[in-house]
């Protein structure tokens, strides 16, 4: 290559590279428009966030936040002012997380195939299909709090009509304590919460169906493929970025569960969450120092597999492609 044709072309990457006053203009557009919105997530979450670290680096408690003394990492590490264990040394801490990723993986996983199945079945046309579309989305419209409340109901040992059926069914001899028995307490809050967010998964894999194109259907149909090998080599593949949508959504809900586990098992210790462990120690112990030491230990662990999940699944799709 000669000097001059190596210095056009160093001249055109140049012209590429270098902004235009259009280009400027939009920019400056972008960030005017974006401004507004900025502010709002600085005001509704940046700052609350920033405040939840400063006083888990103090021994703020409840009656006076303002009263606070700044303790270091006294809250992590070594105790809080009420005299238990930094939260990194407490046991109680450790169990909570092994409960939070033990209810994310079973019912995350739980929600993402049974989503999947039900939208496959939607997808089918038949007689009614618009009515059942709308009466599966109903458990997702029922507010946690009352849905975990109907449940709590409907699992009782004594008058729960799941024990009901179940003894009427012979599949049972005595009535089980779905929410108090530590070993079945888990499963319930697992059931409870697949019951109400397949619809949400059900909704996205839909969507995500009726926009896959028809012509490679119809090119396996003519070539006589079985349609276990299309699901698996066409329709999966396909919808894997929807998929990877509808999990990023569950595991960051599921990381940060409270409700469901609260109104079903309070606090106890075979169920209890990150936000519940957070919750008993900022509101009933009153130590905002130690709840906001845990609070950011929980976003730190929920922004961590977020990231590394958004990574893995990136790379994921850049390999299929």
């Amino acid at each position: 290559m000669s000097v001059s044709t190596t210095l056009a072309h160093d001249d055109g990457e140049q012209l590429l590279t270098r902004e235009t006053p259009v280009q400027r203009r939009r920019v400056r557009a972008a960030w005017l428009f974006l401004t507004p919105m900025l502010l709002c997530l600085a005001l509704v979450a940046a700052w609350p966030l920033l405040r939840t670290f400063w006083f888990s680096l103090t021994d703020a408690s409840l009656a006076d936040t303002g009263d606070a003394t700044f303790v270091g990492m006294s809250n992590y590490l070594f105790h809080s002012s009420a005299g238990w264990s930094g939260i990194l040394v407490d046991p109680q801490w450790w169990n909570a997380v092994r409960n939070t990723l033990h209810f994310t993986v079973v019912s995350v996983g739980l929600e993402i195939v049974l989503g999947l199945l039900v939208a496959l079945l939607l997808n089918v046309k038949f007689t009614g299909r618009a009515l059942v579309r709308a009466l599966i989305l109903i458990p997702w419209a029922i507010p946690t709090i009352v849905s975990a409340k109907i449940w709590s109901w409907m699992l009782n040992d004594q008058f729960g009509i799941i024990n009901h059926l179940m003894l009427g069914l012979g599949l049972i001899d005595a009535p089980l304590a779905w929410t108090a028995d530590a070993d079945l307490s888990m499963w319930a809050v697992i059931i409870v919460d697949v019951w109400k967010t397949v619809p949400f998964v059900t909704l996205l894999m839909l969507a995500a169906l009726q926009m896959l194109p028809s012509d490679c259907y119809e090119a396996a149909r003519v070539d006589g493929i079985h349609p276990v090998k299309v699901f698996w080599r066409v329709t999966l593949p396909l919808l894997m970025p929807a998929l990877l949508v509808a999990a990023i959504f569950r595991i960051l809900d599921s990381l940060r569960v409270f409700d469901v586990i609260y109104v079903l098992t309070s606090n106890s210790s075979s169920t209890m969450s990150m936000s519940v462990y957070a919750r008993q120690h900022l509101v009933e112990f009153q130590d905002v120092g130690y709840g906001s030491a845990a609070s950011t230990l929980l976003f730190l662990v929920v922004a961590v597999i977020a990231m590394a999940y958004l990574y893995l699944g990136r790379r994921q799709l850049e390999v299929r492609s």
